[in-house]
């Protein structure tokens, strides 16, 4: 009866047996843990899926929609709030963690815009969350004050901005800085044979340009060396930084202040560099007040010395420290708009060749239409050309280019404001008192419903109607801002586009370095995070 075989083999399967057992008893949590972390993931799919259509983001517990801005910092932040609102109809509400002050509601329709820059100005000002952010750099200057500050402000500039004195300075020493200087950088990198960065040469143009006009000094920053101007590179920084604090809590970027760490750290040494430049300036220029007080032909029509002149309510004169902060805003105004949006504009041209032929065709056409009895007669080279005032006029099709350049890429993508009262958007979001508005002019421009669907193309002729340039509603194009904070500069902003454009376009061909990377910084206005290298050749 006993068989050993037969028994070997009960034995083994017995074993077998016990062995399948202890198995299965050993990997039930890994398996049970592995179909939990599978249910979860599911969940948290589906999760993510139905906030996203019905919120336009997915919101989690306790941080809200923050995961999905942290990961939009690492690329393009501009288009992914673009994209946002397209998926939303163009207003959606951002609910950061619940123990922060990251809850806005954030816009790109044209109603809702003209109801806040217009129809109810006085119920959407800049508010005390953008002028605490913003204090430490812009002080208390025209873009960053409100109420009566803003308007004293305000109405001293409009009135400089008109004087005859003014518009003969503007276009003096914007003549001076392209025919001495940037035409000669620019031959200097083609002798060369070497790529230039064209962000970089513009932002130092617009620089010295807007120096002279508005504090009569010439910093000297476009020269063919290039030199380094660590105030420049300090002002740039500056407005990166405080950028940052938009989408960092409130309370993390103070506590990062008052201990002098990361990048407030940089900021405040960023800061003093601006300082020292403005007190500078400020300095020279009432050493010169007092010098020429009662010479009329050596006072200066410039705004620094406007604002000078004038008294505050208490019948005093402006302090150093408003004077600082006037400096610091038209420098922000004047120098960073109208280059970064030159920059875009020729990357723009590189990859769409046949609007650069329509442009020069343009330019072209002007020129040979100056009679035969011209002063530049006999001396109609390229190099010889100025374009004067009423040619510039004249560009439209320039014009056309460079507003859809500003439509794709506005030189400020995004602006802000807060709600005084309760109110409703015209599209029926409804807004309580304290909340606060982000509207993208970046996203408008990217937009089906406003622009149709080539709106993401580079098209000038949208805005040209037989022949002429058109403007649109400046709650449709927003560039240049809307209502009673329209733009002052805006005239002056495409006169000053315009003869740079032209006399880059009529004398050089411009191509972008191959796979050069071209992407926005995050920044108060729309920097090339990388610059523009281009390289240079003349024309025929």
């Amino acid at each position: 009866m006993f068989n050993p075989a037969v028994n070997q083999t009960i034995l083994s399967s017995g074993e077998l047996a016990n062995d399948a057992s202890s198995w299965h008893i050993f990997f039930m949590p890994e398996i049970q843990g592995i179909e939990l972390f599978i249910s979860i993931t599911i969940f948290l799919t589906i999760h993510s899926l139905r906030q996203r259509k019905q919120h336009g983001l997915p919101i989690w517990p306790v941080v809200g929609m923050l995961p999905s801005l942290l990961l939009a910092l690492r690329g393009d932040i501009y288009e992914w709030i673009s994209g946002v609102l397209c998926r939303t109809n163009g207003t959606f509400k951002f609910k950061g963690p619940w123990f922060t002050n990251l809850q806005a509601t954030i816009t790109s329709d044209p109603r809702n815009l003209e109801h806040l820059l217009k129809n109810k100005f006085s119920n959407f000002p800049k508010g005390p969350y953008f002028l605490e952010t913003m204090r430490d750099f812009l002080g208390d200057g025209i873009f960053n004050a409100d109420n009566e500050e803003w308007r004293r402000q305000r109405k001293t500039a409009s009135l400089e901005f008109h004087s005859a004195e003014f518009r003969k300075l503007t276009t003096d020493s914007l003549f001076e800085l392209v025919h001495s200087r940037l035409l000669p950088v620019l031959e200097l990198s083609i002798k060369q044979f070497v790529p230039i960065d064209l962000q970089n040469v513009l932002l130092r143009l617009t620089f010295d340009n807007v120096c002279m006009i508005a504090f009569g000094v010439d910093p000297g920053c476009l020269r063919p060396d290039l030199p380094e101007i660590p105030f420049a590179q300090a002002f740039e920084d500056a407005t990166e930084i405080t950028t940052l604090r938009f989408v960092t809590p409130t309370s993390i970027w103070k506590a990062m202040r008052f201990l002098n760490l990361g990048p407030e750290k940089k900021l405040k040494k960023s800061i003093k560099e601006v300082d020292e430049f403005a007190n500078e300036v400020i300095r020279t220029r009432k050493k010169e007040l007092s010098l020429y007080y009662n010479e009329e032909k050596k006072r200066k029509s410039d705004l620094l010395t406007a604002f000078m002149r004038l008294k505050d309510d208490e019948g005093k004169p402006y302090s150093d420290k408003f004077l600082r902060d006037i400096c610091v805003n038209f420098i922000l105004a004047g120098r960073d708009t109208s280059s970064v949006a030159l920059s875009w504009f020729f990357w723009l041209l590189d990859k769409n060749p046949a609007v650069e032929e329509k442009i020069l065709g343009e330019i072209c056409g002007i020129v040979e239409k100056r009679s035969e009895t011209d002063d530049d007669k006999g001396d109609q080279g390229r190099d010889s050309i100025v374009f004067r005032a009423a040619e510039v006029k004249k560009m439209e099709y320039l014009q056309a280019a460079l507003s859809e350049a500003l439509r794709l890429y506005p030189s400020v993508p995004v602006d802000q404001k807060e709600v005084i009262e309760d109110e409703v958007f015209p599209d029926g979001t409804v807004l309580p008192k304290g909340e606060k508005v982000f509207y993208s002019m970046h996203a408008m421009g990217r937009m089906e419903s406003l622009w149709g669907e080539d709106c993401k193309e580079f098209k000038p002729e949208r805005w040209m109607r037989d022949g002429r340039f058109t403007s649109e509603s400046a709650y449709k194009f927003t560039a240049f801002n809307g209502g009673p904070r329209l733009c002052l500069g805006k005239d002056f902003a495409y006169y000053q586009m315009k003869f740079v454009a032209a006399s880059i376009i009529y004398r050089y061909e411009v191509k972008v370095v191959e796979n050069y990377p071209v992407v926005p910084k995050l920044a108060l206005t729309m920097y090339m995070k990388y610059g523009l290298k281009v390289t240079l050749s003349r024309r025929d």
